[in-house]
């Protein structure tokens, strides 16, 4: 999707990379050649070397420190184990999890392809827009260990609370979630290593979901919480990487100020005028609403209705992805909330510094990147590639390779949960033993695994890209996030009402969206419906819908629920940890909890004090140096002496020229004396 509004791309037209064509209707704009037309930057070779490479040493690997686990720590591998990791697992793992689970494909390709479109505040929105939706969904967490101990899903709790219509409607929703997630997993993956490497798209597909699924298979959960400890070390290094490179060590950019200066030589190049923003009048710049066009502003329009819509989506994949359920069952009950809140703010800093970084070094390299190559994720590649030639391509292939299959396994686990413990346990056999449902679990893992490849595949051939698939996942989930909520915070939160909720809010949603693209573009396709107005509107009215529609029917007829089913949900086999009344941390903190909560207001106040404190200083230093040297030389000394010229000018205007010739030379007199008498720290001081 093109930048808002735009009518050419946003690039320097006396670039290398523009023909200037001739008879464009006056238009100015040239004729913008692809970044990635001709030979891929790495060989084929190189890019089925790191997709088998990779996933066959993580699957080794991984599967190795399952085995050690067993061996020398006594783990049991029961089918609580494989599908919960015993539910026992500490803070550190459960922070890097979700580190790892929420940086997809989307949050290292999306983030910088919004800070090509929108410039400063495209990082920022995508950052914060999806950050609140990980440290809220802490709460949750606390919420299912008091509430439902024991349970392995979130559509257990469902239906122990609202029986088996509601529990086949968020059923669906839950699975559709995980489709979608993969599905953005895929496309981005997929779409970078054809770009990087030459690889076949199609075969990227099936390959990359490969070595994750070895790997899942063996070690369920406990698996995937090693492998995105390693992904999320992996990830941060590369990240610091291109930062640093961008802002510091490249030869073509290297510093803030280089940068900022090319960002507002390539705008200030662009012959696109737009309507006034403000009193200011016309404005021509690259990004139609945006503040004078330009990339260095926060008050960009379509910046803001990206930042909507990333937060209103976003809660859909974190409250209706089972996946963070499954991480929030699997952590020790006074680790939830810890793992969540430092996760979250950990996590924060992957797309914004990544973005602000290669997003917005795509804008001040004035790389041809066209606007189709953007929408599939391909802006950090062109950015590293410029920077590093083959090397940075490598970097960021790993980092995205990382970034996949970290979350490909989180979505292989929930997908596996839902049908095991959701359908089979609860519609096929309910009596089924631990090891059927290890067998059930693994056959699963193994189906989806494959499925993952075939449904990248139907996706690219349909023509849908990561933008698209990235804005549209509110629409379809949106409306189930309300009801999911009230299941566990609200006594009165009905079936009927959670029902209708999810059901009518995503029909209208999807009815919305699809009038808004056909009444403001006269026709609906994927085009139309990727444009922000249609998807604001959609995102809106699914999330809101829902929640309204269900509050509604609660109210008038409320369930006033004790928790007495949830709380009966059974294990399969017995679990060497049991819950405690007392570790719990939303009931009261103990020691350890609050001191992890201290530490972190003291480092966040710490670092905020030192930036308040030290940035003015900063910011004025040049003006303190003029006036400290002022305080220190004749500076003060000349100010005076020219003070009292001024009074004495005035006097002498005053009276008749003869008298003010005599004044004059006696008050010169006087002057001389007083310069040779007096040292200027004494003027200073008086």
């Amino acid at each position: 999707m093109a930048a808002s509004g735009s009518l050419c791309p946003p690039f320097d037209f006396s670039s290398k990379y523009y023909d200037v064509v001739s008879g464009d209707g006056g238009s100015g704009c040239g004729r913008q050649s692809s970044f990635f037309e001709g030979k891929a930057v790495l060989n084929p070779s190189v890019g089925y070397s790191v997709i088998l490479g990779f996933g066959a040493f993580f699957a080794v690997f991984t599967s190795f420190l399952v085995w050690l686990d067993k061996r020398y720590v006594g783990s049991k591998h029961t089918s609580e184990w494989f599908n919960t990791a015993g539910r026992n697992v500490k803070t550190g793992f459960i922070a890097s999890v979700i580190v790892s689970q929420w940086t997809w494909a989307a949050t290292i390709l999306q983030s910088s392809n919004v800070a090509w479109q929108y410039g400063v505040s495209g990082p920022f929105w995508y950052a914060s827009g999806a950050t609140i939706q990980v440290l809220l969904f802490g709460i949750m967490a606390i919420e299912i260990k008091r509430k439902a101990p024991h349970a392995h899903t979130i559509c257990e709790i469902v239906k122990a609370r609202w029986g088996t219509i509601a529990h086949m409607v968020f059923l669906t929703f839950c699975l559709l979630t995980n489709i979608i997630v993969t599905a953005m997993l895929l496309l981005g993956g997929s779409a970078v290593v054809n770009a990087l490497t030459g690889v076949n798209i199609y075969a990227a597909s099936f390959l990359i979901p490969l070595g994750v699924t070895v790997y899942t298979l063996a070690g369920g959960l406990k698996a995937t919480f090693l492998a995105s400890y390693i992904h999320s070390v992996i990830v941060h290094v590369v990240l610091v990487i291109f930062v640093y490179l961008v802002y510091t060590a490249s030869n073509e950019l290297g510093s803030p100020r280089v940068v900022y200066n090319h960002l507002v030589e390539v705008a200030s190049k662009s012959r696109i005028c737009q309507e006034p923003i403000s009193h200011h009048g016309q404005s021509c710049g690259p990004v139609s609403g945006n503040y004078k066009g330009s990339y260095l502003t926060m008050l960009s329009s379509g910046g803001l209705v990206f930042g909507i819509i990333n937060i209103v989506g976003n809660f859909g994949t974190v409250f209706v992805d089972n996946g963070y359920w499954v991480s929030a069952i699997a952590a020790r009950p006074s680790s939830t909330h810890k793992g969540y809140l430092l996760g979250g703010l950990v996590w924060f800093a992957v797309p914004f510094s990544l973005a602000t970084s290669l997003g917005l070094g795509a804008l001040a390299l004035d790389l041809p990147i066209t606007a189709s190559e953007a929408s599939r994720g391909l802006v950090p590649p062109a950015t590293a590639i410029a920077l590093m030639g083959k090397g940075g391509s490598i970097l960021l292939l790993t980092m995205l390779f990382m970034a996949v299959t970290s979350a490909g396994s989180s979505e292989l686990i929930a997908v596996s949960s839902l049908c095991t413990y959701d359908i089979y346990r609860t519609y096929i056999d309910p009596d089924a033993s631990g090891k059927k449902i290890i067998k059930v679990s693994r056959a699963v893992i193994l189906a989806f695994g494959c499925l993952m490849g075939l449904l990248a595949v139907i996706l690219n051939k349909v023509g849908v890209s990561l933008d698209w698939m990235y804005l549209a996942m509110g629409v379809l989930i949106g409306s189930a996030v309300l009801p999911i909520a009230f299941m566990l915070l609200w006594r009165k939160a009905n079936a009927v009402g959670a029902i209708l909720g999810a059901t009518i809010g995503c029909l209208l949603g999807i009815i919305t969206w699809l009038s808004v693209a056909k009444i403001e573009y006269g026709q609906v396709n994927l085009d139309t419906t990727g444009r922000n107005a249609p998807m604001l509107a959609g995102n809106l009215v699914s999330i809101l819908a829902g929640g309204a529609i269900h509050a509604i029917c609660s109210f008038l007829a409320p369930q006033n629920y004790d928790w007495g089913t949830t709380k009966q949900i059974t294990v399969v086999e017995t679990e060497m940890s049991e819950l405690l009344a007392d570790d719990v941390p939303a009931g009261d903190f103990s020691i350890g909890y609050f001191t992890f909560w201290a530490v972190i207001a003291i480092a966040w106040g710490t670092i905020g004090s030192i930036g308040i404190i030290a940035l003015p200083v900063i910011e004025s230093w040049e003006t303190m140096q003029s006036v400290l040297l002022g305080m220190f030389t004749n500076d003060r000394l000349m100010e005076k002496v020219e003070e009292m010229n001024l009074r004495m000018h005035t006097i002498m205007l005053a009276i008749p020229e003869a008298e003010r010739i005599y004044l004059l030379e006696k008050e010169e007199a006087k002057k001389k004396e007083q310069l040779e008498l007096v040292q200027p720290w004494e003027l200073v001081s008086g």
